[in-house]
This record gives structure tokens, C-alpha cells and sequence, in this order.
């Protein structure tokens, strides 16, 4: 796992999670289904894509009741197509009722994310550069969405504000351009005692060149620039900086950027334009139940 994939990160987020879905009870399979009747359900694939969450799915299951019992058959990473099943899960039926679709909800999006990371890196394998997600994520979920990137192959980006200094175009503005803001970074991390690395955006190739005059960074972006201008900025970084990619960056720009030699590239997309994967929980009746 990921190193910000905690146990307490996740039993955290689970328990948040049942409070709002939850709150005081399951009202409705209270009132409907008897607390020891035994019950099994499926998960259902839909439509093709990468499955993801399998492993948090036991987690949200065996917290809410951890006699139940979940059999997979599939694993997360793995591709799958519509019919096939994710996993067998039996115990008390109230139990699976209450566990769905917090289940589901957290399975279908990073399924989607997953789904999507695994396409753009498809299409640039053929080159050295990696694909990175971004801090674009839905509130409370970064964690899973993070999680989903990795699952379909991406590499995460900085988790969050405290673990990388990124100097964006308004730091820059608003700090009086570029050299204020890579001296003044460059201090604060002295003062601070922190082991941080600084990247950096840029918009044209005069501003990469004060970077590298000014130096004292690891990572240069370069942010909505078009190929040819790409290309002559990692010429021009030779090697000395990693780059990074960055700004409104799809499946039909993606291919050329990769090719431009750059390190990296980052991909918002991957976690704020995704379509959740269709999959969802079936109960299995049995035979007496069928009969009745």
C-alpha cells in the first residue's frame, strides 16, 4: 500500500463514512429483514473497465460486522467485463444491506479513476514519461481516489499541501516573480529544519530560463505550454531539473507531450473527470427463499 494508506487514515474515513450514511440506524432493514437471518450477494460487473476498492471493500465490510465473509475473484488492478463477479460476501443479511452502498459508492468511483488512469498510461508507454495525478480530488476522498490512481498504474503527485513546496503562478505573482519565490522557499525551508522538495511552474521559455539562472529547485513544470515550446524548454533543462507536464492535458494531447521528453506528466482528469464504473450488489436468494 501507498504510504499515506494508514490503518487509521482508512478506519478514520470508514467510520466517518457509516456516521453520514448511517447516523442513528438502518431504518429500513430494521424494520424489514430479521437480525439473524443469513444472506449471500455478488458483486456484479457491468461494463468493462479496471476494477479497484476490492481491498477496502473487506475493510468497510469486516468494520461494520467482522463475521462477514468475502470471497474475490478478481483482484483489484485487473481488468474485467460486464458479468463477471467481483466477490461473494455472506453472513447476516442485515449486515450486507447496511454495508451496500457505501460499498458500492466507494467501488464504482475508484473503478472509474482506475479505469481511466490505466487508458492514459496505456498510451504512453512507449516513452519515459510517467503519468501523475494531481490534487484535484473530491474533499474526504483524496485518499481513495489516490489510491485508485495507483491502482490503475499512475504515480501519485504530492498527497497534500504539507508534503511538497509547489510555487504556482499566483505564489509567484503574489511574491514578486520568480526569484523572490524560490529564495524566499529556499529559506523558509532552512529556518523550518524541513526536507522538502521545491518545484516550480513556468509559462514560456523566458521564465524557464530564470529558473535555471536562479536554480535551487528540483522540479520545473511546464504548464500549458504547446509542444514545440515543450520540446525546447527539456532541450534547453538538458537533464539538470525533472520536468513536469501540466494544463488541460487529455487522451489527444498526451501522446506528443510524452514524446517531448519530459519526466513527468500530471493529469487532473484522472480525479476530477471520471465516469464511475457500473457494477453493483445482488442478493442471492435460496432455494427456500425462491419458494416462498
Amino acid at each position: 500500500m501507498q504510504e499515506y494508506l494508514t490503518k487509521e487514515r482508512l478506519t478514520s474515513f470508514i467510520q466517518a463514512a457509516f456516521q453520514e450514511d448511517v447516523g442513528e440506524g438502518d431504518h429500513s432493514t430494521l424494520a424489514a429483514v430479521p437480525a439473524d437471518q443469513p444472506g449471500k450477494a455478488q458483486l456484479l460487473i457491468k461494463e468493462p473497465g479496471v476494477i479497484a476498492g476490492l481491498e477496502l471493500a473487506k475493510m468497510i465490510f469486516h468494520f461494520h460486522d467482522p463475521e462477514l465473509q468475502v470471497e474475490t475473484q478478481v483482484a483489484d488492478g485487473q481488468t474485467v467485463g460486464p458479468g463477471q463477479i467481483g466477490f461473494w460476501v455472506t453472513g447476516k443479511a442485515a449486515s450486507i444491506l447496511t454495508t451496500e452502498r457505501l460499498v458500492l459508492n466507494c467501488m464504482q468511483r475508484m473503478s472509474g479513476i482506475a479505469t481511466k488512469t490505466k487508458a492514459m498510461h496505456a498510451l504512453i508507454q512507449h516513452t519515459n514519461a510517467r503519468l501523475l495525478d494531481t490534487r484535484k480530488t473530491t474533499p474526504n476522498f483524496r485518499m481513495l481516489e489516490k489510491w485508485a490512481v495507483s491502482i490503475g498504474g499512475g504515480k501519485n503527485h504530492r498527497f497534500a499541501l504539507y508534503d511538497m513546496i509547489m510555487l504556482k503562478d499566483n505564489h509567484i505573482d503574489f511574491a514578486g516573480g520568480i526569484s523572490r519565490a524560490i529564495t524566499a522557499a529556499k529559506t523558509y525551508l532552512q529556518r523550518e529544519e524541513l526536507d522538502l522538495k521545491i518545484e516550480i511552474e513556468t509559462r514560456s521559455l523566458d521564465e524557464v530560463r530564470e529558473v535555471m539562472r536562479v536554480g535551487g529547485v528540483d522540479i520545473i513544470m511546464l504548464d500549458n505550454m504547446d509542444v514545440p515550446t515543450m520540446k525546447e524548454a527539456v532541450r534547453m533543462i538538458g537533464g539538470r531539473y525533472e520536468t513536469e507536464a501540466s494544463g488541460g492535458i487529455d487522451e489527444q494531447r498526451i501522446v506528443p507531450i510524452a514524446e517531448s521528453g519530459v519526466d513527468y506528466i500530471s493529469v487532473g482528469a484522472l480525479t476530477h473527470h471520471v465516469k464511475s464504473l457500473d457494477i453493483s450488489l445482488k442478493a442471492v436468494r435460496s432455494p427456500q427463499q425462491t419458494a416462498d
